[in-house]
């Protein structure tokens, strides 16, 4: 629940029920992506375009959430409910990443393995890395990111993504350390 009330607000456009309607129907679902949300403003306008037949509509979402200000601004849409619907679209997005850095989600990359090669079967297009430990890891060709596999030599210095195959342990995305 917002702390304070929505402010809707207005510009060159008519004041309607059912476009204050659908706004305020768009701020509660924002609710449901962040329970912080201390405030929103949202600004309809009409934009004045030289050349251009018809109104063009632009909304703009304020939101203050506990040590940010979450703005977007969407513009040139011929179509006051399609401006609606885009400018919180991109606000919910916001919002979840903004929700995601506050609870610390990061994404996680897979770590990354270093061997060197120690057996090459160039006709048959695999190989077998080995890393410090002493581990084997099975390699194919369409396995090799840089350089090619044919530019590969036994004794070359990689890294990898190790994962379980159906027959052992396998590299994937291998190139030549740097």
């Amino acid at each position: 629940m917002m702390k304070l009330p929505t402010q809707i607000v207005f510009r060159d456009l008519a004041r309607s029920e059912a476009i204050e309607s659908a706004i305020r129907e768009k701020v509660d679902r924002l609710d449901t992506y962040c329970e912080n949300i201390m405030a929103c403003r949202v600004t309809a306008a009409v934009i004045s375009r030289h050349k251009h037949q018809g109104k063009l509509y632009n909304v703009r979402v304020d939101l203050t959430v506990p040590g940010s200000e979450i703005v977007v601004n969407r513009d040139n849409a011929e179509d006051i409910y399609v401006a609606i619907r885009d400018a919180f679209d991109h606000a919910r997005r916001k919002l979840e990443d903004f929700v995601r850095r506050q609870r610390g989600d990061v994404k996680s990359h897979e770590q990354e393995a270093h061997g060197r090669i120690a057996r090459l079967f160039a006709d048959a297009g695999y190989g077998f890395i080995e890393d410090a430990d002493g581990a084997e890891y099975y390699f194919h060709r369409y396995n090799v990111v840089h350089p090619d596999f044919d530019a590969l030599a036994i004794g070359d210095e990689v890294v990898f993504l190790a994962e379980a195959g159906g027959e052992g342990a396998q590299a994937n995305r291998v190139h030549v350390r740097k």
